[in-house]
């Protein structure tokens, strides 16, 4: 295996955003120091990098390329096209079956672990008013919202009571003063708890919380160091579990190119934050893992 190399190519949000660049980062540091995996990565500060990013990487021949984020996608199609022997993994988004037998897509079931982070706000707003922000629209970034709303309603109903939602799309995930301002607007306005899907632009909405003494929900990654009194859960999205465990397939001989890999909950792909029960109470987590059961199962 000493000789398996690995390498991944960050989208806007850059190797240090807190975020779903971090946590893939994470999984890459993971199998260097588990099973030896020469690692190195290529961080994109605009959408011009991905091209350039791409073939510059192509050059040093690694095992697997891993872009993270859909933003990606077009430019890896392009990458994978012209380099049909150089295998590629791509983080958030994926193509038709078989359509690229070079590239492994990878999609998180993050609907699930938002209608979990929607239910703990729904249960844990005073106001009776939430808010969310999202980075971008698109088919990947959907899935937090609707999840999130549908767990907001699904506490307002078991308690009975309405409860509004406050959408934000900023258009941006590496705008942390906008984030920040978005944030400051929906908590004037009478939101209690904003979850944000937004990378870097979310970091704004925790330095909000922060300074307003406010609840905020993280995402991807436990956030709750970024401000412990304010980030009462996080929706995590394991980029560093599908990064590892999908590499690691790739060295034992699996030929996973041409497939889509989905991460959920039972696959370690999503769920909550480890330090969720500094805030949010015991009897509401334990209604969240009866509510995972159902989400599992399908019964919701």
């Amino acid at each position: 295996t000493q000789d398996f190399s690995a390498s991944m190519i960050t989208n806007v949000g850059g190797i240090n955003d807190e975020s779903f660049n971090q946590s893939a980062w994470a999984g890459m540091q993971k199998l260097e120091s588990d099973l030896g995996v020469k690692v190195s990565f290529r961080e994109s500060e605009k959408d011009a990098d991905y091209a350039p990013n791409l073939e510059a990487e192509v050059d040093t021949q690694p095992n697997i390329i891993w872009g993270i984020g859909f933003l990606m996608k077009d430019h890896l199609r392009e990458a994978a096209e012209s380099n049909p022997d150089q295998l590629f993994g791509l983080i958030d988004d994926y193509f038709e079956d078989g359509e690229l037998p070079n590239v492994i897509g990878v999609t998180f079931n993050a609907e699930q672990s938002s209608f979990e982070v929607g239910y703990i706000a729904g249960h844990m707003t005073e106001t009776n008013r939430v808010g969310f922000v999202l980075g971008m629209e698109s088919p990947t970034m959907d899935r937090f919202k609707y999840g999130y709303f549908a767990g907001v309603n699904y506490a307002a109903k078991e308690l009975g009571k309405e409860i509004e939602i406050d959408s934000v799309t900023v258009e941006t995930f590496n705008d942390t003063a906008k984030g920040k301002a978005t944030a400051q607007k929906m908590y004037n306005d009478g939101a209690d708890v904003i979850f944000h899907a937004a990378g870097q632009t979310g970091s704004g909405c925790i330095e909000a919380a922060k300074e307003m003494n406010k609840m905020v929900i993280g995402v991807d990654l436990d956030q709750n160091k970024l401000a412990p009194d304010n980030v009462i859960t996080s929706g995590l999205k394991n980029v560093d579990v599908a990064i590892y465990e999908i590499t690691k397939r790739v060295m034992d001989g699996e030929d996973l190119g041409g497939s889509t890999i989905t991460m959920g909950l039972t696959e370690g792909g999503v769920g909550i934050a480890p330090t969720s029960d500094k805030h949010v109470p015991a009897e509401v987590l334990t209604k969240v893992d009866d509510i995972a059961k159902k989400l599992v199962s399908g019964d919701i």
